[in-house]
């Protein structure tokens, strides 16, 4: 008997101060798709962009990258991310995961194809990191 799985869109979003990378994928392929880099100053404008990509997508759940240190400790970032993501939660209801971001930049920095839009394909990697993890699908 074959399990019949909701295929769910999930948007993932790599934070930072100057730069919030974005990408999409679904439970089905596993496979995180670089969207667009938010280089917007101020919360207002950025989450305005941000509304209108969940507008496009309409996801079933957000995923927000949290930087620690190489050692899993948390750092200034860490406390900025989780502020994005509760925003995030808060603004648009939907469901927000983490995922441990902390080796997403080492590996994009080591390989030059992928430096170019290099905020939304930390994003792509931070949710094809998210759905291993969680082996949804």
């Amino acid at each position: 008997m074959l399990k019949v799985m909701h295929d769910q869109t999930v948007m993932a979003f790599d934070y930072g101060t100057r730069r919030i990378g974005v990408a999409v994928g679904n439970t089905v392929t596993k496979a995180g798709q670089p969207i667009q880099t938010i280089a917007e100053n101020g919360d207002d404008a950025r989450f305005r962009l941000i509304e209108v990509l969940l507008k496009e997508w309409q996801p079933d759940r957000l995923v927000v990258g949290l930087p620690c240190h190489p050692d899993g400790a948390e750092h200034e970032m860490t406390a900025k991310a989780k502020r994005f993501g509760n925003q995030l939660h808060g603004r648009f209801h939907l469901p927000v995961d983490w995922v441990d971001e902390r080796y997403t930049s080492a590996i994009l920095e080591g390989n030059p194809e992928m430096r170019d839009n290099l905020d939304a394909q930390s994003a792509a990697l931070i949710l094809e990191q998210y759905f291993h993890e969680k082996k949804l699908g």
